[in-house]
C-alpha cells in the first residue's frame, strides 16, 4: 500500500509537468508555423518581385522602340502587355500617335540602363526603370539621345504580368 501511495505522488507531480511541457512544445510548434508561414510570403513576393521586373524590362523595350515601317505590329505589343488604366489610355490616343509617327517619319529604340523593385506584393509591383532612347525622324535624322525615369506598375492577370500604369516623373 505505501508502495502504491509513493507512485500515485509522483504521477500527481509528473501530471503538471507533462501539461506546461506541452504547452511549451504547442506554443513553439505556433511559433514555428507562423515564422514558416512569414517566410513563404516573403517568398512569394520576392518571386512576383523578379517576375513582374523581368516582364517591365521587356515591355519597356516594346514601349519605347518605334519604327514607322512596322507601326501596327508596335502598338499590337504595347496592347497586348498592357492593362487597365494604361491600356485605356493608349487605346484612345492610338490614331493621333500612328499618324503623328508615321508623318514624321519617327523611329525610336530604347534600353534598359537599370531597373529595381520599388514595392512587390503577390499580384501588384512598382519597378522603377532608367530608359535611355535614341530617337530620331525625317526632320532630324540623326539619332538623339533621350534618358527616361519610368515607374511601372506590373499587375498579374491571367498568369501574364502586365503595365496597368505607366509614370514618366
Amino acid at each position: 500500500v505505501q508502495d502504491q501511495q509513493v507512485i500515485t505522488r509522483k504521477r500527481l507531480r509528473l501530471k503538471p509537468a507533462r501539461w506546461i511541457a506541452a504547452a511549451v512544445l504547442a506554443a513553439v510548434l505556433a511559433a514555428a508555423g507562423y515564422e514558416g508561414w512569414l517566410l513563404f510570403a516573403q517568398h512569394r513576393r520576392d518571386v512576383a518581385a523578379g517576375q513582374a521586373l523581368d516582364a517591365a524590362k521587356k515591355y519597356i523595350l516594346v514601349l519605347t522602340s518605334v519604327d514607322a515601317n512596322a507601326i501596327d505590329k508596335n502598338f499590337t505589343e504595347v496592347l497586348d502587355g498592357s492593362t487597365g488604366e494604361f491600356k485605356d489610355m493608349y487605346t484612345k490616343s492610338i490614331a493621333q500617335l500612328r499618324q503623328t509617327l508615321i508623318d514624321n517619319k519617327a523611329a525610336a529604340h530604347g534600353v534598359v540602363v537599370d531597373a529595381a523593385v520599388q514595392s512587390a506584393g503577390d499580384d501588384k509591383v512598382d519597378v522603377v526603370l532608367f530608359v535611355d532612347q535614341s530617337v530620331s525622324n525625317g526632320a532630324v535624322p540623326t539619332p538623339q539621345m533621350d534618358r527616361s525615369r519610368v515607374k511601372m506598375t506590373m499587375e498579374k492577370v491571367d498568369g501574364r504580368w502586365l503595365a496597368s500604369k505607366v509614370d514618366l516623373p
